[in-house]
């Protein structure tokens, strides 16, 4: 499925409205590192009044470590495998607005268990916003070398033509978060207008 590029819209959407065509599906936010996922994720469970979940956090609390240990001590291959389980497990038990890792939708299990209980949205980001947000936090194990700029670049490279997969794109430029989520909200409002959830047939 092609990804639709968040719309502009004269209208504000309604929460509500939202919630009631989205139907028991979770929301999913993919992108880099420093696409805002976690902020923004908060502010949007908030606006619909749903549980709100860091799969990142959830990874740390299973592993009883911090991730850039799992990395140091297990390597980025188990790391992976504990973060397609979660994923999966956390899609399983509720509906929610889940925040995923930056390398998450790279595995074709994990977009799969997100397909099948859920709306994927790609937070899209410019090379520049990733790099000023991801120089606040240090903790992010593939750009702790000495040159996280080529190594952006390099997953950017990667991995956008994946988050273009999603089924929404929008802009995450480095402005207000409540702006962000009031475009994550006009672009599910076109998206559900024709994606309504599937109601069971009645014999």
């Amino acid at each position: 499925m092609s990804a639709a590029q968040s719309p502009v819209s004269a209208q504000k959407p309604s929460p509500d409205s939202v919630l009631s065509r989205l139907g028991a599906r979770s929301l999913v936010l993919v992108g880099m590192p420093g696409a805002g996922k976690s902020s923004i994720g908060r502010r949007l469970a908030a606006r619909l009044d749903l549980p709100f979940v860091d799969a990142d956090h959830e990874i740390e609390a299973a592993a009883g470590m911090a991730i850039p240990d799992i990395f140091e001590i297990h390597g980025e291959a188990a790391f992976r495998d504990g973060e397609r389980r979660v994923i999966r497990r956390l899609l399983a038990e509720r509906q929610l607005v889940l925040a995923t890792g930056g390398g998450a939708f790279m595995s074709a299990e994990t977009r799969r268990s997100i397909a099948e209980a859920g709306l994927s949205i790609w937070l899209k980001a410019d090379h520049a916003t990733l790099m000023q947000r991801v120089r606040r936090r240090a903790n992010r194990p593939l750009l702790a070398g000495t040159d996280p700029e080529g190594t952006m670049r390099r997953l950017q490279e990667e991995r956008e033509p994946v988050f273009g997969t999603s089924d929404l794109v929008v802009d995450s430029w480095d402005g207000p978060h409540e702006a962000i989520v009031a475009s994550i909200l006009t672009a599910l409002e076109h998206y559900l207008d024709g994606h309504a959830p599937a109601v069971p047939e009645t014999k």
